[in-house]
């Protein structure tokens, strides 16, 4: 796959990310029932959200890491031990800073 395609998928999933980030601190900042069965639910829910906000961070994190390595040409470069990146690994994992042998 050319890596514009790549760019582009990367900053289309960056996009979906910020949305449900943003959508999360939305849901957090409502205030909460006075009923105590339903206050039980949404903190169960909030701790679904909290998971799901720093799993979406995460890959936030690795994607602008992603992005700024394709723009210094280190894209295709593993950050551990310099070997090219396959392109099937990228298309895999596009964000992915390391080779699948340093994966392993």
């Amino acid at each position: 796959m050319p890596l514009q395609e790549l760019k582009r998928r990367l900053i289309s999933r960056k996009l979906e990310l910020e949305h449900q980030v943003t959508a999360i601190a939305r849901d957090f900042a409502q205030g909460r029932s006075a009923n105590l069965t339903e206050q039980a639910q949404q903190r169960e829910n909030d701790d679904v959200l909290t998971a799901l906000d720093e799993k979406d961070r995460l890959e936030l994190r690795q994607i602008d890491r992603a992005l700024s390595r394709i723009e210094h040409g280190t894209y295709d470069k593993c950050a551990n031990c310099g070997a090219v990146i396959s392109a099937e690994r990228l298309n895999i994992v596009p964000f992915t800073e390391s080779c699948i042998r340093c994966a392993n």
